[in-house]
């Protein structure tokens, strides 16, 4: 991870239960885990504590980076440069509407802008990917927390139930 000429390959998920609904976020880098962080709020939505564990991911990690996420509403914004749109329409969407979670959505895109080393790659949700597996059970464990964890443990066993509630 040192190394400016290698990628670190991040994986990042967000839980709700409800939705709107306590949620929780995080991220862990392939391929074993570490580091890792997590965290979450009281009241949120799905599609917001996806944007924050993609954000929190790239907040932290220095370097050359690919985010890899189960959301396609975070991976479709960057890779499919829905933010241009956005900024020349005013953070309007297609819809000529205020973008949703705007608040989350133009701090970030300024910070990948700014640092030019960020990619972003999708992964289907629930799928047989173990470190998709592994943030959605992090995400799951840390809904409703109140402050960021720095570090959870990703071998945690996978809470009863539905992985991740949308």
């Amino acid at each position: 991870m040192t190394d400016d000429a290698k990628i670190t390959v991040v994986y990042t998920d967000g839980a709700c239960s409800g939705n709107p609904g306590p949620g929780g976020w995080a991220w862990a880098v392939a391929p074993t885990g570490e580091p890792c962080g997590c965290g979450g709020e009281v009241r949120s939505t799905n599609q917001r504590m996806e944007i924050t564990a993609a954000w929190r991911a790239v907040q932290a990690l220095p370097g050359r980076l690919e985010v890899v996420s189960d959301s396609t509403y975070v991976v479709n914004c960057f890779r499919d440069k829905w933010y241009e749109g956005w900024l020349k329409r005013g953070w309007k969407n297609s819809k000529r509407e205020p973008v949703a979670n705007r608040d989350l959505w133009e701090p970030f895109v300024a910070l990948v802008l700014a640092r030019g080393d960020v990619t972003f790659r999708w992964v289907k949700g629930h799928s047989v990917d173990p470190m998709n597996q592994m943030v959605d059970r992090m995400a799951v464990a840390a809904i409703g927390m109140e402050a960021e964890a720095s570090v959870v443990d990703p071998s945690a066993p996978e809470p009863a139930g539905p992985s991740t509630l949308f």
